[in-house]
């Protein structure tokens, strides 16, 4: 594994830096999940989360731990949102300017509840311009410290606390899920709930979902090294749509991931509408992968119990309405 990459001790540490900070956000079960999946289904509701995903965790978890010339210059960062609305809401805590490159395209949801956090917004086209490479020439001009959506080593233990809950709440109900399936995009979330499950539960297989064209964990797992999205997929789970995987979360993932499953946009628009009509949850695309994989049969849940993610509930309210309006 690289040497900078966090460790599980370093998600123990993130749990205690955000004591207070952040929600504890509840596991959730339904029968007719359930029924099914053939098995003990556990859902982790992350739109619950402040900032409505679990990026408040990573972004935290890496804001709190700036020296304080750091933190006089800003922080700037790159997202299609969700990390961005989490680098906002987290600086605005801590009393720090800071800048977001946003694509044009993201969710209009996103970028207004960034704004609001008092965040500078730059818009970017996410075709024609490379978002580090913007975001470093604004941090070289202004001094300002960059955070990067999931390839830090900070925000990697960070998003991992949200498997230290899982784990901790599913053995309070006698539980120990057999695998835990988790949202990837450029494989923060995922790297760090590996972490953290290898710590308290190393019997327990963690597996990426992702969605079809973007499936840059899934298919760098099999290659055994990092592999690029042709781009070219849909772009409807828009919070997953990283161009490969980071350096450092490869590095986690490849040595603690069993494997990856995918699934299809009208598979994670069904696991939306379940997620609104069963659960009474909004769930945006990119986080209802998992639940997708479940509710399809992509994978073997019968007679186990499965944890697995619901990550954000960020979507266009337009999305959403259309989506419903289609399950009739």
């Amino acid at each position: 594994m690289a040497e900078d990459a966090p460790l599980f001790t370093d998600v123990l540490a993130a749990a205690e830096r955000l004591a207070g900070r952040i929600v504890t956000t509840p596991l959730l079960s339904h029968p007719l999940l359930d029924e099914i999946a053939g098995g003990r289904i556990l859902l982790k509701a992350e739109p619950l989360q402040q900032t409505g995903s679990f990026k408040l965790r990573g972004a935290t978890n890496a804001v709190r731990q700036l020296p304080e010339a750091a933190r006089a210059a800003g922080i700037v960062t790159y997202s299609s949102g969700n990390h961005g609305q989490a680098v906002a809401a987290a600086a605005a805590a801590a009393g720090i300017a800071a800048s977001v490159f946003m694509p044009a395209d993201a969710p209009a949801i996103k970028r207004e509840s960034t704004a609001r956090w008092g965040a500078s917004i730059r818009l970017y086209d996410r075709a024609r311009e490379d978002r580090e490479a913007l975001a470093l020439a604004f941090a070289e001009e202004h001094g300002a410290t960059i955070i990067p959506p999931f390839d830090h080593r900070d925000v990697i233990a960070g998003q991992g606390t949200l498997a230290l809950e899982i784990f901790a709440e599913s053995r309070a109900r006698g539980i120990t899920p057999e695998a835990l399936l988790v949202p990837a995009g450029g494989g923060g979330l995922i790297a760090g709930c590996a972490l953290a499950t290898s710590g308290v539960a190393p019997e327990t297989r963690v597996y990426a979902v992702e969605p079809e064209g973007w499936d840059d964990t899934t298919r760098s797992l099999a290659a055994g090294e990092r592999v690029a999205n042709d781009q070219t997929g849909s772009g409807f789970c828009d919070a997953l749509l990283a161009p490969r995987p980071g350096r450092l979360t490869f590095a986690i993932n490849r040595a603690h991931l069993a494997g990856g499953l995918v699934v299809s946009e009208a598979e994670v628009r069904a696991a939306m509408a379940f997620a609104f009509r069963h659960l009474k949850l909004v769930v945006e695309p990119g986080g209802a992968v998992a639940l997708a994989a479940l509710l399809a049969g992509k994978f073997p849940a019968k007679g186990r119990a499965i944890a697995a993610v619901l990550s954000g509930g960020n979507v266009d309210p337009a999305v959403f309405a259309a989506v419903l309006a289609e399950g009739g």
